[in-house]
């Protein structure tokens, strides 16, 4: 008996009920062993009588017999394995604080290495063998070790929770699923864990996007210091430079006042000195004179020294310093007054260089132009020519005035886009909202839907303003930028290659869609011919 336990496993020894050591074992007529209580048990809580591995129904419950022969060598086995337990269970890892230890385990508790939710019990490496061996527990469902099993119960139907309500957000049986949750939404807890993993897995990478959108948004803002600093130096260097420049005509303007005096003073000095060599020899030759006894010839020679040219009266002769009075102010206000101007050009030129920056690309709707407009093929040029084409009058075209929109609306943010207007005598710029009147007379107000300025008459520059602005602008514009911030109500344009500002529409309310607008006037027998020109923004830097 010895040698032939020596042969046998521990797996041919442990009852697929409790999986322990058989304890009374009794056999079934299908050739399966079950500790006595523990296929007692079994049948009381079910309604027929089955063997728990191969499934076999038996009408009648079967009279069950100890197997004294099997109960001696279970015994036997089990007292060896006990030994072994002992003599091994120093070299098992023991769980600690914290640690779900093996439920099967007497005395010593080792670490439990998975939870079965089947049996709710967990298992030490050791116990865990039939769960790896037996066919009918390799189906039971194992997971990492965890405590209170029970909490894994229904307590209302005493089955194990393995489905989700996801209407209650709670976890529920399958009794519970066809009778308090039949209505409702109820999926496995596998299907919901998965999908509670991918929703975490999506926020997880939204907010992963949001760390890259705010990294480059840092990025863009780290560009955008280091333009506005290189554009700040800039303006302060050009207008340090501009100081510099008056203080150097300042000290220049006063320097060559004094050198006016200077060379005025030596003029008189050198005369002077001229007048007085004069006179020394005038004054030896008397000398001379006065040493001879003729008196007669003395007197003659007098005579002809008083016949002389007079020299000239000094008395009233001043060398006056200059007067700087004032020139300080005066250079100071000139200075204020170059400062300023530069100042505007410059300020006008970051802002231009800013706006240009919401560049958008315009092309011109042919459905909304005016009969007699040509556009061109690209829906970048428009001109009036004179002959009214056949087209369809509908709704959104412009059936008496010259006008045509762009094929782009906007509803938000800012946008700009500029327009050569070379060569022209006449046309309208701006924008418009997409309800106005399209139709016979119209009126470009903000009142009606227009914030526009236009050229009349060659060189006649006004803001329809309703009513309307007239514009002073030193020369006329080739290429005009038309800038829009929908939020702030903000219409301007801009003299693009002067960097100027032409006039700007503020505190206007936009409640709709709106359109570029575009009038190349009429072509007044060719005078006006040249098309106004959507031309794509050169970035300068």
């Amino acid at each position: 008996m010895s040698a032939a336990s020596c042969l046998l496993t521990e797996d041919q020894f442990l009852c697929s009920i409790c999986l322990d050591v058989f304890t009374d074992p009794v056999a079934l007529s299908c050739g399966h062993n079950f500790c006595q209580n523990c296929i007692t048990e079994h049948w009381d809580s079910n309604v027929s009588c089955q063997c728990p591995n191969c499934k076999k129904v038996f009408n009648t419950r079967p009279e069950l017999h100890v197997n004294t022969f099997i109960k001696e060598i279970a015994a036997q086995f089990r007292q060896s394995a006990q030994q072994k337990s002992s003599s091994s269970s120093s070299e098992r890892q023991v769980s600690k604080p914290g640690e779900v230890p093996c439920d099967v385990c007497t005395g010593t508790k080792v670490k439990a290495l998975k939870s079965c939710l089947v049996c709710l019990v967990s298992y030490c490496e050791t116990h865990l063998e039939p769960h790896l061996t037996i066919s009918g527990l390799k189906r039971h469902q194992l997971m990492d070790p965890v405590e209170n099993l029970e909490d894994r119960m229904c307590e209302k139907h005493d089955k194990l929770l393995e489905l989700f309500c996801k209407n209650d957000q709670r976890c529920v049986c399958v009794l519970c699923s066809v009778t308090d949750h039949k209505t409702h939404d109820v999926v496995p807890l596998r299907e919901e864990y998965e999908g509670k993993k991918n929703e975490i897995q999506q926020m997880i990478q939204k907010r992963r996007v949001k760390i890259e959108e705010l990294k480059l948004s840092v990025e863009l803002s780290d560009e955008n210091a280091d333009r506005e600093i290189a554009e700040g130096v800039g303006v302060f260097s050009a207008l340090k430079e501009s100081v510099e420049r008056r203080q150097a005509e300042l000290i220049n303007s006063i320097k060559e006042k004094q050198r006016e005096t200077e060379k005025q003073a030596e003029g008189f000095i050198r005369e002077l000195e001229q007048e007085i060599s004069e006179l020394e020899k005038r004054r030896a030759e008397v000398e001379q004179l006065s040493r001879s006894e003729d008196h007669l010839q003395l007197l003659q020679t007098f005579t002809s020294l008083n016949s002389a040219p007079p020299t000239k009266d000094w008395t009233e002769v001043r060398v006056h310093p200059p007067s700087y009075e004032g020139t300080v102010v005066r250079a100071v206000k000139q200075l204020e007054e170059t400062i300023s101007e530069q100042m505007k050009k410059l300020i006008c030129e970051v802002e231009l260089k800013r706006v240009q920056q919401y560049e958008v690309d315009v092309t011109l709707d042919p459905d909304t132009a005016h009969p007699e407009l040509i556009l061109s093929d690209d829906g970048k040029q428009v001109k009036h020519g004179d002959v009214k084409k056949d087209l369809s009058d509908n709704p959104e075209r412009f059936n008496q005035c010259v006008n045509v929109l762009s094929k782009q609306s906007f509803s938000s943010g800012r946008f700009y886009y500029e327009v050569q207007v070379k060569g022209k005598t006449e046309w309208f710029l701006g924008v418009a909202r997409e309800s106005i009147n399209r139709k016979g007379i119209i009126l470009r107000t903000p009142q009606k839907g227009f914030w526009t300025i236009w050229l009349r008459n060659e060189n006649e520059y006004k803001a329809c303003a309703g009513p309307s602005v007239r514009l002073s602008l030193q020369s006329g514009p080739e290429k005009v930028g038309v800038f829009v911030d929908y939020e702030e109500g903000l219409v301007s344009f801009y003299d693009v290659d002067a960097a100027a500002l032409i006039y700007s529409f503020t505190g206007c309310s936009f409640t709709e869609k709106i359109y570029p607008y575009f009038s190349p006037g009429l072509n007044h027998a060719g005078k006006n011919s040249a098309p106004l020109i959507i031309s794509p923004v050169s970035h300068t830097e």
